[in-house]
């Protein structure tokens, strides 16, 4: 059974903008990149919050290349924010970007964040994508540096998504969830769990959002028409979380 379309993309004449938000975790791209590029492209999003982009040799090139396999472009991120890369939509205006390299904890790896501030119709919003630590203390701060660092963006509205490495009742995916909204709890749509491909039983990937935000959709794409079952298994070890948001004109 097909899963019920999401709202299109578009802006209505007050200027406000609904965009398609995802959010995934890609491994480096060590699994079957033609199958992670077509399940981008059937989401048809704006904006994607990527997670495990490559950090290593040729890493720019990399994240290029997948960008124009999935008809987007670069937006910020990659090896300079240890992980996580923006991609978007030429719908998109670019005001600004910067990559945060998070306090490293001796022994864990080093994590961090890829920001921008964007317009898109009369909309005007920051973006944060993140890859929060395996250990929960630090996970807990790394929570509330996203809530500091979308503070600091000095914008009207803002989305944050990413692999929180956390469940719904954990400390610091409750720490986001107290001041964002949790889209997937404000309006279910598709499947809740991302981890893993062959057997989901969590959810640990989310996309969230400001409170001036309406959320029309949010969760894992399965059934969507041109996302193929086989697809998502081959692509990474996460599944993707998929969002359509109308965003108010600013």
């Amino acid at each position: 059974m097909a899963t019920p379309p999401l709202p299109n993309s578009r802006t209505a004449p007050d200027g406000s903008a609904v965009i398609r938000v995802l959010s995934y975790n890609i491994r480096s791209m060590r699994d079957d990149e033609d199958a992670l590029a077509r399940v981008i492209r059937a989401c048809r999003p704006d904006l994607v919050f990527v997670q495990e982009a490559p950090r290593f040799f040729r890493w720019r090139k990399h994240a290029a290349r997948l960008a124009a396999k999935s008809e987007l472009v670069v937006l910020s991120g990659g090896a300079t924010a240890a992980g996580p890369l923006l991609l978007s939509s030429l719908r998109t205006t670019v005001e600004r970007t910067e990559d945060v390299l998070l306090p490293l904890t001796p022994g864990l790896h080093r994590r961090g964040f890829a920001t921008a501030v964007v317009r898109i119709g009369g909309a005007r919003l920051g973006l944060l994508s993140c890859h929060l630590s395996l250990q929960s203390d630090e996970r807990y701060a790394q929570a509330g540096m996203v809530l500091d660092r979308l503070a600091a963006m000095d914008v009207p509205h803002a989305i944050a998504a990413g692999d929180i490495n956390d469940r719904p009742d954990g400390r610091g995916f409750r720490r986001l969830a107290a001041e964002l909204q949790d889209c997937w709890a404000v309006r279910p749509w598709g499947g809740e769990y991302t981890s893993t491909p062959a057997d989901p039983h969590q959810r640990i990937d989310a996309v969230f959002a400001t409170k001036g935000v309406e959320v029309l959709g949010c969760g894992v794409p399965i059934g969507l028409t041109g996302v193929r079952d086989g697809d998502l298994r081959a692509a990474t070890d996460h599944l993707p979380v998929l969002a359509a948001l109308r965003v108010p004109a600013s």
